[in-house]
């Protein structure tokens, strides 16, 4: 049979069915390709997929070049008001601020006048200074910061590759950013969970640097590859939510608990752990080879590939793929088991990465499916109390 979607799902027949594609209006594009910490779950160094080894430590001025236009053409050819686009690595700030800034000018100018771009880069925060961040503010780019909590819980896994740790660089650079001056580019916090370190003792960490939200990511598992302590991560995301929850004014905004709140409401859904909203973003390698979501690089090598890139092929050619077309398909992408779960609509099967399983593909439950239905029942119940609902 084959692992799906592969060669199982037929695009042909979708859209002679009436489906159609959404357009991507996210861009991640993979200015630099080495990175200067080795974080052991890397889901890029220490992943199965090592392709990174063979492809440009940065991303080449011909290639920036090629790929704002594809860029543009897509958005002139779907008549796109807004995109955005993420600078990412490895650590986008190896690349320095002149090429940084070059970038963000070539992507503006690349698309059609009254289009705004939204522009913004992912950094561990260790390189951010104050030239960087007046480098940043003039270019117009916000900054998003990867930390784990306090420097026990960071350090853990967030190292340099001599094993020191980086909690105490990154926290100045975040001092730096969450300073007044520099308030309006801090966009927000990514961490990991990890059942060894405290929940409420993390959130409150992150908290410490008024970050404007936080999102808590579940650690890449597939079925493969399981995570450890089963079930633990819906009661550690359970702690988390109440300490949140119960404050007596809001502090910040959690991308996770936001999701399913809005999805329990009716709403849908914006980041790929829950929901079943069309995934409506693409990376752009530094060698300009379009791929899926740098996630997929966690369950076998050559997953995120589309075979396609900017020298070769317009964008729409990414939409046809049918491992791209996979994620926009809603509740026809979905397990059989999901199909007939009662909280299909706010769990939407998990994060891809997390459904996969050797041999027959991406069509199964997340590795975290109890911990999901958990975690979404608990929420359902406080949100319930809270309006007064039965």
């Amino acid at each position: 049979m084959g692992e799906w979607p592969g060669d199982l799902l037929a695009v042909t027949e979708l859209e002679a069915a009436g489906w159609r594609p959404v357009p991507f209006q996210e861009f991640i594009l993979k200015i630099a390709q080495r990175c200067n910490l080795a974080c052991d779950y890397c889901y890029i160094y220490s992943s199965p997929d090592q392709s990174w080894r063979d492809r440009p430590v940065f991303m080449t001025p011909a290639t920036v070049a090629r790929a704002a236009t594809r860029i543009g053409d897509h958005v002139t050819r779907h008549g796109l008001g807004r995109i955005r686009v993420v600078l990412h690595g490895g650590e986008p700030l190896l690349a320095g601020a002149d090429r940084i800034t070059a970038i963000a000018a070539e992507l503006r100018a690349a698309v059609p006048d009254g289009v705004t771009v939204d522009l913004s880069l992912q950094t561990n925060a260790v390189l951010l200074d104050e030239p960087m961040l007046h480098a940043l503010r003039a270019a117009g780019i916000r900054v998003g910061v990867s930390l784990d909590g306090d420097a026990i819980g960071n350090d853990r896994h967030r190292r340099y590759p001599d094993g020191r740790g980086s909690h105490a660089a990154a926290v100045r650079g975040l001092r730096l950013l969450s300073r007044d001056e520099h308030r309006d580019l801090f966009s927000g916090v990514l961490c990991v969970v990890d059942l060894r370190n405290d929940p409420v003792a993390t959130y409150e960490a992150l908290l410490e640097f008024r970050p404007p939200r936080i999102d808590l990511l579940l650690p890449h598992a597939n079925w493969a590859q399981p995570p450890l302590g089963p079930d633990g991560y819906a009661d550690w995301l359970m702690a988390v939510f109440d300490r949140w929850f119960d404050a007596p004014a809001r502090e910040t905004g959690v991308v996770l608990f936001e999701e399913i709140i809005n999805l329990l409401l009716g709403g849908g859904s914006r980041c790929e752990q829950v929901g079943l909203s069309p995934a409506a973003f693409l990376v752009v390698d530094s060698d300009g080879s379009l791929q899926q979501t740098d996630s997929l690089k966690t369950t076998y090598p050559g997953a995120p590939e589309t075979g396609l890139s900017v020298w070769a092929n317009d964008l729409d050619d990414a939409l046809r793929n049918p491992a791209v077309a996979a994620r926009q398909i809603g509740v026809r992408a979905l397990a059989a088991t999901c199909l007939s779960c009662p909280v299909v609509q706010v769990c939407g099967g998990g994060h891809y990465a997390h459904r996969y399983t050797p041999g027959s593909g991406f069509r199964h439950p997340s590795v975290y499916c109890r911990d999901l239905s958990r975690l979404i029942g608990h929420i359902r119940g406080r949100l319930t109390s809270r309006l007064g609902g039965s």
